[in-house]
């Protein structure tokens, strides 16, 4: 039997960012001389018991067992050279989880799903450097008042987003909603657009970056463009400008793919790096004037959002039970606004000396 095991995007960077679904991938070859056995039993035992049978019965469950392309479910019989992919969502097991009393904005919640809209100080889930205080605990914090009887489980991740970024997050509530919301992830299905302030005039309206990611050659902390494509994975960002504001643009970033860190490299890659973005040096003058008085209004900018200028600012998503169409929004955070507001202010100021 051949085995590969791919990570589609896991990186846990020791500041625990990254924009990357936590999904899974095992693919499978039956050898040819194996004998007929349940599907959910020949994934068990080949993987070495590492996915429990619950989590394989939820993935048949959520069509996301295949073979030769074909969703199947749990009491297919396998057959010699069949070829078996597993779509699976994966789960932070490194550090000791511990509910904590943190304020969280819940848009959404029912029994399945909590959708949340992620302040831009905190980190999604612990990590190096970041073992407390994170979105993860506090998520725990919230599940204490819900009702009791069901089996323990860790809050369902399916997707990131990097600590300086704020805006909509989903979590699972139960192995079944994390096994549908991972296979809507990992085939791309969701719908997520973001909002960015990016360095520069962006010259087209709009346009597509198809360029590898991968981890830098030299910097661990950052990750890098790979044009020629012989490293990295594929990455497809679409861009449209929402708002010119001379020497910076506001612009709407669709994900076709879900890389760390892939619209702040993707950006940068075209010119255009993220305002303040300190990980991809977006935190000093690329573009504008060389006086005095415009660096103390890009310090003031600084100052008014000391992060990224980045937010996940809609999520759509078939809802893993009703298979209804979920659909949320959220507008700019406070200091995100602020700053654009400023740079409008800023713009047509210097129009009107001109």
């Amino acid at each position: 039997m051949k085995k590969e095991i791919e990570e589609d995007d896991e990186v846990t960077l020791p500041e625990a960012e990254a924009t990357d679904e936590l999904v899974g991938q095992v693919k499978l070859t039956v050898d040819k001389g194996q004998a007929t056995i349940r599907i959910d039993k020949f994934i068990h035992t080949s993987i070495g018991n590492s996915i429990s049978r619950t989590k394989i019965q939820n993935a048949a469950d959520a069509g996301s067992i295949l073979v030769n392309g074909k969703p199947v479910k749990s009491n297919y019989k396998i057959r010699p050279l069949d070829e078996i992919v597993l779509v699976f969502p994966k789960h932070e097991h490194n550090y000791d989880l511990v509910a904590e009393d943190i304020p969280i904005d819940i848009v959404y919640e029912d029994d399945d799903v909590i959708v949340i809209n992620k302040a831009p100080e905190i980190v999604v889930h612990p990590g190096l450097g970041n073992y407390r205080g994170t979105l993860i605990n506090a998520v725990l914090w919230h599940f204490k008042s819900l009702p009791k009887g069901k089996e323990e489980f860790r809050p369902g991740l399916v997707h990131r987003l990097d600590k300086g970024t704020s805006g909509l997050i989903v979590l699972a509530k139960t192995d079944h909603a994390l096994s549908h919301l991972a296979k809507q992830f990992f085939n791309r299905t969701t719908k997520r657009k973001y909002v960015a302030l990016v360095w520069g005039d962006v010259a087209e309206e709009e346009g597509t970056v198809e360029v590898n990611i991968g981890r830098h050659s030299r910097e661990r902390m950052q990750f890098d463009t790979y044009p020629d494509g012989d490293f990295g994975k594929h990455a497809i960002t679409h861009y449209k400008v929402i708002e010119r504001l001379n020497y910076v643009t506001l612009v709407e970033c669709k994900l076709e793919t879900g890389r760390t860190h892939q619209i702040r490299v993707h950006m940068k890659y075209i010119g255009h790096t993220l305002f303040n973005d300190t990980r991809y040096e977006g935190n000093r003058i690329l573009k504008g004037t060389v006086y005095a008085k415009y660096k103390q209004f890009i310090d003031n900018c600084f100052t008014l959002l000391p992060r990224q200028a980045l937010h996940a600012a809609t999520l759509g998503f078939e809802h893993p039970v009703t298979g209804k169409e979920m659909f949320f929004e959220s507008p700019l955070p406070p200091d995100f606004q602020a700053v654009v507001d400023k740079w409008r202010r800023y713009w047509a100021s210097t129009t009107i000396e001109d």
